[in-house]
């Protein structure tokens, strides 16, 4: 771990604080697209305390000229990256999206997806700690469990590689589980004993069925399992400027299917601007 006492007095001179938090800023939205005006600095040096804390650097303009001036930006880039994103997560938030998903979007893409005996996909970008795709495969199995088997995968994605590994260990505090209905926690969660009393794990034949990996909606690559039927874009683009918004739900539009179901925060509904989707209700979209 490399360790700053000190920084050389000619790379630091001329070099207001406010001139550094703005080139940290511009990283910011180049790299992931979030918008960080001065009035979030206080919220970014609370995150990256424990950070230039370990690297003895003082403050986070020192930490800033040790990232900007000093060389370390290649190797800072993903704990800037863990520590600008903002990680609010639930289950079953939302609701009337998994109320949709359930009664219209599955039985489509059930439909679709038999006639070339093809397995139902969807994508849960910007996923968190992995909440919304853990709904997203309750919802799968009980939708299996009430009207008979089908073939399914998930894909949760993130930019944060914290909290994907996160998700991929599919556990979760009792507390954070608490809102999820009494009869599908004990059919989809296991109670910790032990070391793990006071926490719950998604059961194996969903793990088996769910995988997670990092994905930035904003780096122009595309994920390499296309072809989905539904696509959750929630709660992110309340980040991104304008532009960014149409690059991510011009990705999930070339990700999804003709019919596919893409699912918008309640909040997000005036992004949308592709030509490519109709609309179903509220922050809900058909792909023409």
């Amino acid at each position: 771990m490399p360790q700053v006492t000190r920084f050389e007095e000619p790379k630091t001179l001329g070099v207001e604080p406010t001139d550094r938090f703005q080139r940290f800023a511009a990283f910011v939205r180049r790299e992931v697209g979030i918008k960080l005006d001065a009035s979030k600095r206080s919220m970014v040096e609370t995150r990256l305390r424990r950070r230039f804390t370990l690297l003895h650097c003082e403050s986070l303009d020192d930490y800033l000229t040790y990232v900007f001036e000093n060389g370390a930006l290649d190797r800072e880039r993903p704990v800037i990256v863990n520590a600008v994103t903002t990680n609010k997560t639930d289950f079953f938030r939302e609701p009337p999206h998994f109320d949709h998903l359930m009664a219209e979007a599955l039985p489509e893409a059930i439909a679709r997806r038999r006639s070339v005996s093809d397995r139902v996909k969807i994508w849960s970008a910007a996923s968190s700690t992995g909440a919304e795709a853990w709904t997203a495969a309750i919802c799968c199995a009980e939708y299996a469990l009430r009207h008979g088997p089908f073939d399914w995968g998930i894909i949760g994605t993130d930019v944060n590689s914290e909290v994907i590994t996160q998700a991929q260990t599919a556990i979760f505090d009792d507390t954070f589980v608490a809102p999820v209905q009494p009869d599908l926690r004990q059919r989809y969660f296991r109670t910790g004993q032990g070391d793990f009393a006071g926490q719950s794990r998604i059961i194996p034949e969903l793990r088996a069925r769910v995988r997670f990996f990092e994905h930035n909606l904003l780096s122009g690559v595309a994920l390499r399992d296309c072809n989905l039927d539904v696509v959750f874009l929630r709660n992110v683009l309340i980040y991104f400027g304008a532009a960014d918004q149409d690059r991510a739900i011009a990705q999930a539009a070339r990700s999804l299917v003709r019919g596919g179901i893409l699912y918008l925060g309640h909040s997000e509904a005036m992004s949308m601007r592709h030509p490519d989707f109709d609309v179903l209700g509220p922050s809900i979209y058909r792909k023409r």
